[in-house]
């Protein structure tokens, strides 16, 4: 018997706002307090780069096409949602998820206090192992200018 083995790469990004409205949320955490994310749905990056990960490796498309921002429907949506229902879409068409890896790149927040937490969310959502590390850019790119946070993602699936 041979085992099919498919690696998913995802990426998200968002840019800063100023919305007294909205929360900076990141792996379903909420940082109250920080400048929030702009986004159609919640703005959770790593939710959204681990999500369009899972897609890519189950050949499923992209995040842009399975939640486009022209839907009103994703208007405001949490992110952690989205990620359970393509992971459960993923099972139920054969596959099991291994792990997945996401590496969340910015200046602030600081990551390490939220990591347990953001990687049990993202960990409940996807039915597998994930883990989160945080990068600085170091003050180089949009990322480095505190611009936004961007977020690389690689998951495993096997069948």
């Amino acid at each position: 018997m041979t085992t099919d083995i498919r690696v998913g790469q995802g990426f998200d990004i968002h840019r800063f706002g100023d919305d007294p409205e909205r929360t900076l949320v990141l792996g379903g955490v909420q940082f109250p307090g920080e400048r929030p994310l702009i986004g159609h749905s919640d703005a959770d990056v790593p939710a959204h780069a681990i999500t369009d990960a899972l897609l890519a490796a189950a050949g499923l498309g992209d995040l842009g096409s399975r939640f486009p921002d022209t839907d009103a429907a994703w208007k405001d949506a949490n992110s952690i949602e989205m990620l359970r229902s393509v992971a459960d879409e993923v099972r139920s068409l054969g596959w099991t998820i291994g792990n997945a890896s996401a590496a969340i790149v910015c200046e602030q927040p600081r990551i390490a206090p939220a990591r347990e937490q953001m990687q049990a969310h993202l960990e409940v959502a996807c039915g597998a192992p994930v883990t989160v590390t945080g990068r600085r850019a170091e003050g180089l790119g949009a990322i480095g200018r505190v611009e936004g946070i961007a977020c690389w993602a690689v998951v495993v699936i096997s069948r």
